[in-house]
């Protein structure tokens, strides 16, 4: 990274190095976020290996919005890369569930595993949060649903959606997050 740029944040000197397209802030990402990525992964239900491919494709996805110029920097790109981590690992585990075959023997449950009571938990969270997105009305469900579940840019959502610019997309995502958090609230 070039020594003309030591007054700038290490974030905003990765994010110049990513722009010109220097791999050196993808390293140093890499060693910055290893411990707590594998950390987020082992404690649920994952292994180092799982970590290391969700850290690796969370560098890609930053990668790649930064070069495309899609990125915002609205957090520390560990907040980003943690996020996204997140993100991928929930998509993952459930393509697993989805994938296994069931089993009616008990021996087949880990203490890793699940109990009958945390699925309980958790789909009954998901319904709830499914319900309030319906409550919500379309607009704001396509728009969150564009932006948290299918990871789209603010250009990319003010475009799909007709709105006047990415400022006005990032607008009425917040009013739409706003009235779902009153909805759940309820």
């Amino acid at each position: 990274m070039r020594s003309s740029l030591l007054f700038l944040t290490t974030d905003s000197r990765i994010l110049d190095a990513i722009r010109r397209g220097d791999e050196a802030g993808l390293a140093l990402l890499y060693r910055a976020n290893r411990k707590p990525i594998t950390a987020y992964v082992t404690r649920n239900h994952g292994n180092e290996d799982d970590a290391e491919d969700m850290l690796q494709e969370a560098l890609i996805v930053l990668w790649e919005r930064v070069r495309s110029r899609r990125f915002e920097y609205a957090a520390r790109l560990s907040t980003f890369l943690y996020a996204t981590v997140k993100n991928k690992w929930a998509r993952e585990l459930a393509r697993r569930r989805h994938e296994q075959p069931s089993t009616d023997t008990m021996d087949s449950v880990t203490a890793d595993d699940p109990s009958p009571l945390d699925d309980l938990i958790e789909s009954e969270e998901a319904e709830r949060i499914s319900e309030a997105l319906n409550r919500l009305g379309d607009p704001c469900k396509a728009l969150l649903k564009f932006y948290y579940w299918e990871e789209l840019s603010m250009e990319e959502i003010a475009k799909t959606m007709g709105f006047a610019n990415a400022e006005t997309a990032k607008s009425k995502k917040y009013q739409c997050k706003e009235m779902l958090k009153r909805i759940l609230r309820m």
